[in-house]
């Protein structure tokens, strides 16, 4: 087979196996799981045949018109470079491990065929948005995408914090894309064409009329979709869903559209130096606020979400300073360490029975319970802290030094502002990250307190998966270097200063919350020995109540009860670092709260008096259209008695008026 054909059966077949899904998982639930896992396996490998035949050579591309449009026609067309094969790649390998986690992680979830359906479609769409070469195309993945999300994660739709969060997430989402719908049709005017060579062939020549206008508005959509300030809130808020759906969405989808549209239209946004400062001053918020909000978090899940938008800020500062090459390094070494951190974290809430880490502090010996979670969760935090040398490392030296590069003015494309904007909140960010997932750690693997539950060891589905995406956790920056030519022959080694600098904040973010970990461990151990002979009749462990502990749905899946873990104040290094910004940060800094005043309630306000007016105004109008005639009706009702005297005398008297009526009126005109 050729490679357009490799390329196009890769979104084709989790699509056939989404297709399938829905229609036999009632009727032959036994096919549920091949469907699920063989098409994403199969579309897996068939990617790297693609990435393989592309060999990081010229793009190849392939398009056959649609229908037509008018002067803009819309194509279905492939544009198959180095970064799309790469991405494909990624997509397919981690919607496999979902997949595959799935079948053991929700074995019992009554809505298991559906989930598995919309997984798949959700797979397909996101390969669509990856081989497009037609911008209509990739907005027809970018969309099926947001909708698989809405129900995904509203799965368990019987809560309200799910029900809520899925359409947060659409709403959020869909407010970004109105302003990206406008930017693709005014490239589209400008470019004269929606497929993407073109544009970017326009773009080369300077056809561009109005480029940061387009860029803004694309930017818009991006944030949105890769939830970058200010329209990230609803990435934390949709870990309602089920962990592997949080998986997919994080590592390889959804997030990472967006990352990867300004990746494949980069010159679009270079032709604007305005743009590129507005994309690294809002990845610098992004990485700063979800840094010092992660640090703030008690869900493991939540920790993990403001983790992804940080990263993602990563990313778009790479972006800002024109290396796509860096943001696409970091995009795929953070696709695999992140699948596996929400996957580990998957088995953790299944052992431990809760997302709260101040529960899971208080719990002794779960590294010992879950030993596969626990040192596949410590390589992937290891690769999060971007210490050397796993994959994290690499691929956020690669940020910083093409930050760094453009700072002292070596980037044709990027202005030096940016690139210190990128730099700086890079660095800072390193530490936050070292700082909050050491904390994880610590507070998930290093509690005090009652033995933790033992229930035997995980699926084999489960914590093979997570060995699997240990392996380019630790290994992929290693052999980046062999990938140059997938990523524009870009070298992607880093450099003595940016090294020192990001390993060194790392280093001083890890040191600083393990030592202050350890004072708050100290802190409450000498509380518990104050308060322990007044507390002789304490209530046993399995009979304490446990506020802390936020209870996800998906726990009462499990087949093995929870004892209920007993409250207690949990050594939490994050609320000395943080100190009085603590409630602040838990609290995502109030956006939500800002949102619900400067939108929410207006919008809520203009609805009700809407609703006065119609019920009051226009519905009195229509009442009184409908009484008129009544009222009418009833009058002239009165007058048909039935009786025949009646109705004469009336006939006569009308037959005189009649004749007075008509003998005045000649009157009248013969005197004039």
């Amino acid at each position: 087979m050729t490679t357009t054909t490799l390329a196009a059966l890769v979104p084709a077949l989790p699509f056939a196996g989404a297709v399938g899904g829905l229609l036999l998982g009632r009727k032959a639930p036994g096919f549920v799981r091949p469907l699920a896992v063989l098409p994403a396996l199969a579309a897996a490998v068939l990617a790297v045949v693609v990435a393989v035949q592309q060999g990081g050579g010229p793009p190849v591309v392939a398009a056959t018109e649609l229908t037509p449009t008018g002067s803009v026609p819309i194509y279905l067309a492939l544009y198959l470079d180095g970064f799309a094969a790469l991405v494909a790649v990624l997509v397919g390998v981690v919607a496999t491990c979902v997949q595959l986690y799935s079948t053991a992680y929700l074995r019992e979830d009554p809505r298991y065929p559906s989930y598995a359906a919309l997984v798949s479609l959700f797979t397909s769409a996101m390969l669509l948005v990856v081989y497009s070469g037609d911008l209509m195309v990739l907005l027809v993945g970018w969309e099926v995408m947001g909708i698989c999300s809405y129900f995904l994660v509203g799965h368990y739709w019987e809560t309200e914090a799910a029900r809520s969060a899925s359409l947060k997430a659409f709403l959020v989402t869909k407010l970004g894309d109105v302003p990206f719908l406008f930017g693709l049709f005014a490239l589209a005017v400008d470019a004269g064409s929606f497929q993407i060579p073109k544009i970017l062939g326009a773009v080369a020549s300077g056809g561009l009329d109005h480029p940061t206008l387009i860029a803004l508005l694309l930017l818009a959509g991006v944030a949105g979709k890769s939830a970058q300030f200010p329209l990230h809130t609803w990435l934390p808020d949709a870990m309602a869903g089920p962990t592997p759906v949080s998986a997919l969405i994080h590592a390889a989808t959804m997030v990472a559209a967006g990352v990867y549209f300004i990746a494949r239209l980069l010159p679009v946004f270079t032709a604007s130096a305005a743009a590129l400062v507005v994309m690294a001053v809002m990845a610098a918020v992004t990485m700063i606020g979800s840094g010092l909000a992660a640090l703030a978090q008690d869900d493991i899940k939540r920790v993990l979400a403001y983790s992804t938008i940080g990263q993602l800020g990563y990313m778009v500062g790479a972006l800002a300073v024109a290396d796509r090459g860096a943001a696409v390094f970091h995009l795929m070494s953070h696709g695999a360490f992140k699948a596996l951190l929400f996957l580990g974290a998957g088995v953790i809430i299944h052992a431990a029975g809760t997302n709260s880490l101040s529960a899971m502090a208080d719990m002794s010996g779960l590294a010992k319970r879950i030993p596969d979670a626990f040192w596949t969760m410590t390589v992937a935090l290891l690769a999060l802290a971007a210490v050397p040398p796993f994959a994290g490392f690499f691929s956020k030296e690669a940020v910083l030094v093409a930050a760094e590069e453009a700072a002292a003015g070596h980037s044709e494309l990027a202005p030096a502002g940016a690139g210190w904007t990128v730099l700086v909140a890079g660095v800072l960010t390193a530490l936050l990250t070292a700082a909050y997932a050491t904390r994880l750690w610590l507070m998930a693997f290093r509690g005090r307190g009652a033995a933790a539950p033992d229930h035997g060891k995980e699926p084999l589905a489960m914590t093979g998966v997570l060995w699997l995406l240990a392996i380019p956790s630790i290994a992929f920056g290693a052999v980046a270097p062999w990938l140059d030519d997938w990523f524009d022959s870009h070298e992607l080694t880093p450099t003595v200063l940016t090294s020192v600098l990001g390993t060194g904040a790392a280093v001083v973010g890890g040191v600083l919350s393990y030592a202050l970990w350890q004072r708050a461990s100290a802190t409450a151990a000498r509380r518990a020995a104050a308060v322990t002979p007044a507390a002789g009749g304490a209530e046993p462990a399995s009979e304490a109540a446990a506020e802390s502990a936020a209870q996800a749905p998906e726990v009462a899946e499990v087949t093995h009860d929870h004892p209920v873990v007993p409250a207690a104040p949990a050594p939490d290094p994050g609320r000395a670092l943080l100190g009085p910004l603590h409630p602040h940060a838990a609290a995502g800094f109030h956006l939500d709260a800002v949102y619900r005043a400067v939108f929410v309630r207006p919008v809520l306000a203009a609805a009700g008096l809407v609703r006065f007016l119609d019920r009051e105004v226009v519905d009195t109008y229509v009442r009184a259209a409908g009484a008129a005639p009544r009222l009418l009706g009833t009058l002239v009702r009165r007058a048909q008695t039935g009786n025949v005297q009646t109705y004469l005398s009336a006939l006569l008297g009308g037959s005189v008026v009649l004749a007075v009526a008509v003998a005045v009126l000649a009157n009248v005109n013969a005197g004039s």
